[in-house]
């Protein structure tokens, strides 16, 4: 029995989905357990790259995979996720759907905007996808789960009396109960095959001895508990989010492996000790590709930030890490890490609760020579340059956890694993 987790543990945009493409290959299951379509994941398949945001990367292998209960799930979009991959000749047939899950629906992408808007200069830098409105019916109690969406009478009764009470909350709401329902009626039929009570699935499979991945979206600084709050998701993506989101115990879990770029990036609004801006902060942005799958935005970058990592090695007990975009650092004379931060005088090594003073807070780097190989074509640790592999070890001595795999391209054959977690 084996539950390994694949979590960010920067601000997201890690390189998850190479980790998670190269660990499905080994495992029996891959579950996604948090969030919706608004955080996106890019694979390259036979040649062939696929951007995808609510079905996980083990889609491509040929194990099952699992939307668990923890998430938020646009029917319209999944489908439209589903018939980009199966034009594309990928089989969709093994997915299982929790009938546990939230649906997000139209009015909740309307109001994302509206309360965008409403907040102006405040605003949060939301993907106006609907996420945070369909968490917020969540736990509100009032949310159609996807059991409820898929029995059509009961759909139809819960989305006129949702609706009805979102439109007193939000007189300027346009769609109407009538619309949503025939259009969605449809979308329910689809996906009613696919829904079961994947808790018991998953209790199954862990019974049976089978390899469960369990693939995080986003990053743990977007956490909404321990994340640069309120600059943050509305889940929980790191490892802390997995028995609530995949209805299994964290005994479960044997390792967690924490993705990290050689460097740092932010999408949206919030505070960025780190960032790095003018010239070299596009340089960086461009040999890395730095743009957003599901916003096309260009990302903030930053020097990586060991404060950060730390704290997600906190919150996730990760048990290893891998290093990702490591090539994009060749060819700089010098490279900064942030090991601390200054607080008013005082030297801090977590991220302070409130985001007044982490605004305020003043990186503190260590600077290592960098390296002008490329290092495109290694195979090993050893190929690496000195510079490189000192960096590595840089990393690990103040993240407190192993480098158990590292890449140096986006191609499967250029990433290079020290440790095998399956």
């Amino acid at each position: 029995m084996a539950g390994v987790v694949v979590v960010g543990s920067q601000w997201g945009d890690e390189g998850k989905g190479k980790v998670t493409d190269y660990l499905a290959q080994q495992a029996d299951l891959v579950v996604r357990y948090s969030g919706g379509n608004n955080a996106g994941h890019t694979i390259k398949f036979n040649g062939q790259k696929f951007a995808l945001r609510l079905i996980p990367s083990g889609i491509f292998t040929t194990g099952e995979v699992v939307l668990g209960n923890g998430m938020v799930i646009n029917p319209k979009a999944l489908l439209e996720e589903m018939k980009y991959l199966n034009d594309a000749g990928i089989k969709t047939d093994k997915m299982h759907i929790s009938d546990r899950a939230h649906v997000t629906l139209p009015y909740h992408i309307e109001i994302d905007e509206l309360e965008e808007e409403m907040r102006g200069a405040a605003s949060i830098g939301t993907t106006k996808k609907g996420i945070g409105p369909t968490y917020v019916d969540k736990y509100d109690r009032i949310g159609i789960r996807v059991g409820e969406f898929i029995n059509e009478p009961l759909f139809k009764k819960r989305l006129e009396e949702t609706l009805a009470f979102k439109k007193k909350q939000y007189p300027g709401l346009q769609c109407t109960a009538e619309e949503i329902f025939e259009e969605y009626k449809e979308y329910a039929k689809v996906i009613k095959p696919m829904v079961c009570d994947t808790g018991i699935l998953l209790d199954e499979a862990f019974q049976a001895k089978k390899k469960i991945l369990f693939e995080g979206a986003q990053g743990t600084m977007l956490d909404i508990d321990y994340g640069t709050y309120p600059y943050v998701t509305s889940s929980n993506p790191g490892a802390n989010g997995v028995p609530s989101g995949a209805s299994i115990g964290p005994l479960y879990l044997t390792d967690v492996v924490g993705v990290i770029k050689a460097y740092t990036t932010r999408v949206g609004s919030g505070a960025f000790p780190t960032e790095i801006e003018g010239e070299l902060g596009d340089y960086i942005r461009n040999a890395g590709h730095e743009f957003g799958t599901v916003t096309k935005r260009p990302r903030r970058i930053g020097w990586f930030d060991a404060v950060v990592v730390n704290q997600s090695r906190r919150m996730a007990s990760l048990t290893g890490c891998s290093l990702m975009l490591l090539d994009v650092l060749s060819g700089l004379d010098t490279i900064k890490i942030c090991t601390a931060y200054m607080l008013d005088g005082k030297e801090i090594h977590g991220l302070p609760s409130t985001i007044e003073e982490l605004e305020r807070v003043e990186p503190v780097y260590v600077e290592l020579p960098g390296w002008k190989e490329d290092i495109t074509n290694v195979t090993s640790f050893e190929e690496l340059p000195v510079n490189a592999q000192n960096y590595i070890k840089k990393i690990e001595e103040l993240i407190h956890c192993p480098v158990i795999m590292f890449s140096v391209g986006p191609d499967r054959t250029q990433t290079i694993v020290l440790k095998e977690v399956f």
